[in-house]
């Protein structure tokens, strides 16, 4: 019964947890902070453990000749989200100043486009896609801070990549890789894991979300939020299909904003302090993308595998018609 109603929905599997932690977040917080196994397993605490399992787990599924692939899928992804985010963010800058327009500043849309929601990639990566498409995240976790905000900011000189934090999100890949390919018993056993973990992981992003920041964000952050999904996605796709030819799934499922880029604009600020007195605005701006894009994401990239199929879903020949005499 639970089954069946998960799969009605659009990668219910992962949406349903999704919105039931964040609903418990925002208006009953108390009845999963109580501690212990309760609160590691269904507040937002638990995520980087979850999330480090799935890591580890896909990586006993990738093999050597995955790497190519990886590096290629992560370094489209990661560059085009990148250029259509400061593309955008640079153009308001330039025309309408640091103010930005309609209540949105440059600071606010480079924080929320570029950055993009690897937990909510990695999950739908494990409904949609193969190994190499999971694995990719290793190269998009670069964007989950404010790393590309400040590079697009010119913040020259501070744009050095994060070597260790790097490290820290590919080690359970690698560990797993290696011990994959040592022992492909092994990879089998553990292959089913990834799949799994995805409620939990959905539940997990739920519990950091507060819907209230819907309407602190006000009709800047939801705009923010579209901007984000239906303006950044395409151009990403766009990259997905044409240089990388690939169907465009994975291009959809990174047009979010990350939870960490709430972070981003306070950042920014202590690099360059004429940013501050947007900072505010920003923030609350960029938390209602982060709603706004994790609840959107999902609908739209499974009704785009249904439409160019992916690994996992394939997409059905049409069928056509046939005459009655030939029936």
């Amino acid at each position: 019964m639970i089954m069946k109603a998960l799969k009605k929905v659009p990668a219910g599997m992962m949406v349903i947890p999704l919105i039931l932690g964040s609903i418990i977040n925002t208006f009953f917080p108390y009845i999963v902070n109580i501690g212990s196994f309760t609160t590691a397993v269904f507040t937002s605490a638990g995520a980087a453990t979850a999330m480090g399992i799935q890591l580890f787990c896909l990586g006993t599924t990738l093999q050597l000749r995955d790497i190519p692939p990886v590096l290629k899928r992560g370094g489209i992804l990661l560059l085009s989200k990148f250029v259509i985010g400061a593309a955008i963010g640079i153009t308001i800058g330039k025309i309408f100043g640091m103010v930005g327009v309609l209540g949105m500043t440059s600071l606010a849309i480079i924080s929320a486009v570029t950055n993009s929601n690897g937990s909510l990639y990695l999950a739908l990566m494990e409904n949609y896609g193969d190994a190499p498409d999971c694995a990719a995240m290793a190269l998009l976790s670069l964007n989950d801070g404010p790393l590309f905000t400040l590079i697009a900011l010119g913040g020259s000189g501070l744009a050095n990549v994060p070597v260790k934090a790097l490290i820290a999100t590919i080690g359970p890949i690698l560990v797993g890789m290696i011990l994959g390919n040592i022992d492909k018993d092994f990879s089998k056993f553990l292959a089913p894991a990834g799949s799994i973990m995805i409620p939990f992981v959905g539940f997990c992003l739920g519990a950091g979300i507060n819907i209230t920041n819907l309407v602190k964000g006000g009709p800047q952050g939801i705009i923010l939020g579209l901007v984000t999904c239906f303006i950044g996605g395409p151009f990403i796709v766009l990259c997905d299909r044409f240089i990388g030819r690939r169907p465009g799934y994975a291009g959809w499922a990174v047009a979010t904003t990350a939870g960490n880029a709430v972070a981003v604009p306070a950042a920014v600020a202590l690099v360059d302090p004429r940013y501050q007195p947007f900072v505010s605005s920003a923030t609350v701006q960029v938390a209602a993308s982060t709603v706004i894009t994790a609840i959107l994401v999902p609908f739209i990239t499974d009704w785009w595998v249904k439409k160019y199929g992916s690994p996992k879903c394939p997409k059905q020949p049409e069928l056509k018609n046939i005459p009655e005499a030939q029936a």
